[in-house]
């Protein structure tokens, strides 16, 4: 089996997956989120405490599958440092304890594997990527080369949603919050689309951002139903702005299989509108299971199981931490 370890951000989650048959023998995840809430937002050096404390007491629970591990796969970029120092320091240790091979994930790999838990993968795939961090529209290759032909200049999707939950006065993390607003309201705020006639393809969603605070400020006090409308408007605008560029490059690329990942993939207002789109061209559409799209050592176990059969190993000598994604070295 595959152990796949899981600590990029605020989230430890380890997994165990049957290298021939994809089946998931184990899967454990411990959510930080409650305690970041009170913050409205991510804190680094609590991550860190907590996957310390997380990390060890979940490993010591698949100590019976120990005999049964043929790699350990774990996220080593990009992310929170001091988040990912914790995983990757789990997984040198129990490398060299057990005299298993290391295998290095990048984490948007990973989230890219998500699609494929269950199932062989398949390239070439354009991929729409949208997460607290991320909002990327991906060209893999047949030899799995990734190529990004578009990227957010300012927020990400998943983080504008965050964004615009906290000034609504809402917890953290606001993306369902946000959703589950917007299915009570159509949402009639005519909030301009952002880079709507720039041939640039791009995403900005700061812009979008500031209708949503000058209409707050419009609003004055912020009832219920107003909550609704502005939340509505907000989602029902940024999903256009997503589908404006990514129909611009699908029109391109024409492709045969697509794949939609990462946190914000969750959105299902997100997934109809794809659904819609997959269908104009007649390709598939590639998504994750809800309870996987958040972070999870699921997705990393995938994805080892894939470097696994490349064998793709790394030296714990060699294995270090890559805070900020490296878009040349940006590979399957």
């Amino acid at each position: 089996m595959i152990l796949g370890i899981e600590s990029s951000c605020d989230d430890s989650s380890i997994a165990l997956m049957d290298e021939n048959s994809l089946k998931l023998n184990y899967f454990s995840k411990i959510s930080q989120e409650i305690k970041h809430a009170k913050f409205g937002g991510v804190v680094p050096e609590l991550a860190a405490r907590l996957h310390t404390k997380a990390l060890p007491e979940m490993i010591e629970k698949i100590k019976p599958y120990f005999s049964e591990i043929s790699a350990i796969a774990v996220t080593n970029e990009p992310g929170l440092s001091v988040s990912l120092i914790g995983g990757v320091s789990m997984a040198k240790a129990l490398s060299i304890s057990l005299n298993k091979p290391l295998i290095a994930v990048n984490h948007l790999v990973g989230h890219i594997f998500s699609v494929f838990l269950d199932k062989k993968e398949i390239f070439p795939l354009g991929v729409l990527l949208v997460s607290g961090g991320h909002t990327l529209v991906l060209d893999i290759s047949a030899n799995g080369k990734i190529s990004v032909l578009a990227k957010t200049g300012d927020d990400s999707f998943g983080e504008s949603f965050d964004k615009v939950a906290k000034m609504l006065g809402l917890d953290y993390p606001g993306g369902a919050l946000i959703e589950n607003l917007a299915k009570n309201c159509d949402g009639n705020l005519n909030f301009t689309i952002p880079l709507l006639h720039d041939k640039r393809l791009e995403y900005s969603f700061s812009g979008l951002k500031n209708q949503v605070r000058m209409e707050i400020e419009k609003a004055g006090e912020i009832s219920q139903s107003v909550q609704e409308n502005i939340a509505a408007s907000f989602q029902k605008t940024a999903i256009a702005h997503i589908m404006d560029k990514l129909s611009k490059i699908y029109e391109m690329k024409k492709w045969q299989n697509f794949a939609v990942v990462g946190g914000a993939s969750a959105n299902l207002a997100l997934r109809t509108k794809l659904e819609n789109l997959a269908n104009k061209y007649d390709s598939t559409l590639h998504l994750a299971p809800l309870k996987f799209c958040s972070d999870n050592a699921a997705m990393i176990a995938r994805a080892g199981v894939y470097k696994y059969n490349k064998k793709e190993f790394i030296n714990y000598k060699n294995l270090d931490i890559v805070p900020h994604l490296n878009y040349e070295n940006f590979k399957i």
